[in-house]
């Protein structure tokens, strides 16, 4: 009697518990759900045998999708000495073995997987002759290695899950990632991973180039819940991230959401509306190089099976074009998750679904090309290995893997492949001012490119360029004159980066020609002037439509009509310049002004002289005030060369006032 009471007791306990992780299995709490199954499997007798290994078989689905490997093989192991298990059992044993980086037991689970679904319309069967692919196919790969130099970064990591690391800042300085780390806000732990629910957190580099610790974001974009997967605009001012909220009574769908950049604070996110069907979920954001696209994962119909990849349009206020599943060779009947883009337009993700290492593989798609490539070890491994972010063109820069980690957490590793890139940087801005955040640049090449890039918000644009090619770059802007440069790439035996300026000026105010030297109290001009004068006739050629006044100034000693007859000697003799260099003498018109013009005051000239300030104009009213040491200062202020605009279309009608082809 006590042994019938005993056992009534354990079998009440146990279906208790297993209605329990029945509830909290169908609202995705698997943490939780496998305590609860753990519980009624230990209160199964073992002559329950088709009990017990159905009970089992609940407890390894949970421990797998949480990434307790060993505790899911040995508990889908129980499955199978309880004579429960079916080509699913099988599959997924293969999985878990491949995990493990038990390759010879993985391939022996995909073949008794395979001979059970052979003579079935299965997708399963597709899926199980790839992984046994790829279980045969590892052992090489493994052995054969790659030139990535792959190492985990001690600093971003902590005791808890660190994943989907992205660079941002225009020096790539910054670092957003995600952590279930103790820092993250809120009191509960998940009953999904049994940590606390994700928070976006950031470090960023010191005056020395030197990673500080990692911090959480003070504002109101993370919250009690789940946040994280993020990548940002190609400005920098919008962050695209997956948010999970909990519904204690309902299953969880991640969204994506968006937070927008005020000054250094990001905003309280707001779902993006993707679709209106709200009973899939849509996640693992990334926007296209060109800004045009946003990708995204989602297990929403119409995919070939799994998650799958999507993209949609994104037009201005972040509205949402129609949808499309980029359909093979990128999706699979697995999972393709967390895509990325390299800034020269190469697409990665990673996926189970193709033949991998084991876990999630990283993949990628050239561009211009429909072959995927697998880049194998050490980036891939046994684990689940995702979440890249690049600095800038260089193949190097930060993705996330769970290899090594016995609790399935995933941590940042760095990586670098020491391939040769050879790059320009640019930068834009007013001559004698500061950068043209609204500028663009042309560039073509001798090989057929012809691109338009945009600046970012420092005025500098960053591009990939090929040894062997000719190139000529065109800067431009709106109220600007427009500045052209050349580049000839030859071929280099490690990267470089080619810097090219471009100063552009400004078509309504006075632009100073530095560096023009005369004789002193003479108009003669000095050979060291011709350098300055040579980038003045550039201009002229770069802009052929314009015409320019040409104007010498002095300072305030001498006499007025002194003054005025040496500056318009100066001026002329800088247009005689121009002239014997090509420049038609119609386009030039040379203005002495003598001390009648003083000075007008810049911001950046304001920083370099502290007792000035902007707007300040260098009259004597001013310049009687000054110390003498300051007042020789404003003197040679005064003293300069200037051109101003006159007109911008010199040639481009005819005689009868019709515009020219």
């Amino acid at each position: 009697m006590i042994a019938l009471a005993t056992g009534l007791i354990l079998s009440c306990g146990a279906d208790q518990a297993m209605k329990k992780g029945d509830r909290l299995y169908a609202i995705g709490e698997y943490h939780d759900a496998a305590v609860q199954y753990r519980k009624a499997y230990g209160q199964t007798p073992s002559k329950e045998r088709e009990l017990k290994g159905a009970r089992a078989k609940k407890m390894a689905d949970c421990y797998r999708r949480i990434n307790f490997t060993n505790k899911a093989i040995t508990a889908y192991n129980n499955v199978v000495r309880y004579k429960q298990a079916d080509s699913l059992t099988h599959f997924y044993l293969g999985q878990l073995y491949m995990r493990n980086g038990n390759y010879k037991e993985a391939a022996r689970q995909f073949k008794i997987a395979i001979d059970s679904l052979q003579f079935r319309n299965s997708p399963l069967l597709t899926l199980a002759q790839s992984r046994l692919k790829a279980a045969e196919s590892a052992p090489i790969w493994k052995k054969e290695g790659s030139d990535y130099i792959v190492k985990r970064e001690a600093l971003f990591n902590s005791r808890r899950a660190e994943y989907s690391p992205m660079l941002a800042g225009d020096d790539h300085d910054h670092l957003y990632f995600t952590s279930t780390r103790n820092q993250a806000q809120g009191d509960d732990y998940s009953g999904i991973t049994g940590t606390k629910a994700a928070d976006i957190f950031f470090s960023q580099k010191d005056d020395k180039g030197k990673w500080m610790k990692p911090q959480a974001i003070d504002s109101e974009l993370n919250s009690d819940f789940d946040e994280g997967a993020c990548c940002f605009s190609p400005d920098g001012q919008t962050m695209f991230l997956t948010l999970c909220k909990t519904d204690p009574n309902s299953p969880r769908y991640a969204s994506i959401a968006i937070s927008n950049r005020t000054d250094a604070t990001w905003s309280k996110p707001t779902e993006l509306s993707i679709s209106k069907d709200t009973l899939f979920s849509y996640a693992h954001p990334a926007v296209s190089p060109d800004g045009e696209w946003l990708y995204f994962v989602s297990d929403m119909p119409g995919g070939l099976g799994g998650y799958d990849l999507w993209r949609c349009r994104l037009y201005g206020n972040h509205e949402i074009g129609s949808i499309e599943n980029l359909g093979a060779p990128v999706n699979t009947s697995g999972n393709e998750m967390f895509p990325t883009f390299r800034p020269n337009g190469d697409f990665y993700f990673s996926s189970d679904g193709h033949p991998g290492m084991g876990g999630l593989d990283i993949y990628i798609l050239k561009k211009g090309t429909k072959a995927l490539e697998h880049p194998g070890t050490p980036l891939n491994s046994q684990g689940d290995d995702f979440g890249m972010t690049f600095e800038g063109r260089h193949n190097r820069g930060y993705f996330c893997s769970n290899r090594g980690d016995i609790r399935g957490y995933d941590h940042i590793y760095s990586f670098y492949n020491p391939e040769i890139i050879q790059t320009v940087k640019g930068w834009v801005y007013e001559q004698d001012g500061y950068e043209l955040p609204a500028a663009q640049v042309y560039m073509v090449g001798n090989d057929g490119t012809n691109l338009k890039l945009n600046v970012l918000g420092d005025g500098s644009f960053t591009q990939e360029i090929k040894p062997g090619v000719d190139y000529v770059f065109l800067g431009t802007c709106k109220g600007y004159l427009n500045h052209q440069e050349q580049l000839q790439v030859e071929p280099v035996k490690k990267s470089e980066e080619y810097v090219l300026q471009f100063p552009l000026a400004n078509i309504s105010a006075p632009v100073l020609i530095e560096n023009i030297f005369y004789d002193f109290d003479k108009a003669t001009l000095r050979p060291e002037s011709q350098a300055a004068l040579d980038e003045l006739v550039k201009l002229l050629n770069d802009n052929p439509n314009i015409t320019i006044e040409l104007s010498a100034h002095t300072d305030n000693r001498g006499s007025d009509q002194y003054n005025e007859r040496l500056s318009q000697q100066r001026a002329q003799n800088v247009v005689n310049y121009l002239i014997q260099k090509g420049i038609e003498p119609e386009r030039l018109t040379p203005k002495g002004y003598g001390e009648a013009k003083p000075k007008r005051i810049k911001r950046k000239v304001a920083e370099k002289y502290p007792f000035l300030k902007e707007g300040d104009i260098l009259n004597d009213t001013l310049i009687n005030t000054l110390s003498e040491e300051q007042q020789e200062q404003c003197h040679q202020l005064n003293r300069r060369t200037e051109f101003i605009v006159l007109r911008t279309t010199y040639g481009l009608f005819d005689k009868a006032g019709k515009l020219k082809r």
